[in-house]
Parts: C-alpha cells; sequence; structure tokens
C-alpha cells in the first residue's frame, strides 16, 4: 500500500520562504516521476513542478520558475519545493504526486499516488 504523507505547510507573510517535504513509503520501484501541484479554492488542480529519477529532469509552471525549487532523495523516495518570495496568489493546497515510471507528465491524471495535500496561506 503506497502512501505519500506531505508536511511543511503554513501561513506566511508575503515574500517569505516555505519548505514542502513528501516521503513515500510502500513504493518499490526505482523509477518514477515525482510531482507537486496545486489547488485554490475554485480553481482547477495545476501542476507546479515535478522532478524524474535517473535524468533528475526537473519542469516548473512559469508562475513558480524561479521562485520555487523541486527536489528529491531518490534513496528514501522523498521530494521537497523550497518556495521563496511567495506571493499571495501562491495560496493553495499543495499535492505531492508520484507516477510509476520514467516519464513525468503535466497532467495530473497520469499519476498514480497522491498525498492528502498540505495548506499554503500567503497574506
Amino acid at each position: 500500500h503506497v502512501q505519500l504523507v506531505e508536511s511543511g505547510g503554513a501561513s506566511v507573510q508575503n515574500g517569505g520562504s516555505l519548505r514542502l517535504s513528501c516521503a513515500a513509503s510502500g513504493y518499490t520501484y526505482n523509477r518514477n516521476c515525482m510531482a507537486w501541484f496545486r489547488q485554490a479554492p475554485g480553481k482547477k488542480r495545476e501542476g507546479v513542478a515535478r522532478i524524474a529519477t535517473g535524468s533528475g529532469n526537473t519542469y516548473y509552471a512559469d508562475s513558480v520558475k524561479g521562485r520555487f525549487t523541486i527536489s528529491r532523495d531518490n534513496a528514501k523516495i522523498e521530494v521537497y519545493l523550497q518556495m521563496d518570495s511567495l506571493k499571495p496568489e501562491d495560496t493553495a493546497t499543495y499535492y505531492c504526486a508520484l507516477r510509476a515510471g520514467a516519464a513525468c507528465y503535466t497532467d495530473a491524471r497520469p499519476y498514480d499516488y497522491w498525498g492528502q495535500g498540505t495548506q499554503v496561506t500567503v497574506s
């Protein structure tokens, strides 16, 4: 049974920083894509950043490029999201997602496992 557990969400002031963490348990394959998505009230879930094993290739949404950094620990199957220069429009519930296999996608549908979400509020 695969579980993803996020942590690190909080309320911060405009311009502040947060670091989100996501730990996967029960997953035994070493090739996967891990990603962060977010969803604000009344809006669609959107991809924020993703990172693949092996290549280590990363992708960022234009809205967070230059402010957010995704990284991972392959041995622990953990992924992190360093968020700097936070803006009120970054306020959302942030979800960690894992897709089995090497390919990463912008769309949420190919991801196999999801965390419960962690709230980030910027004011």
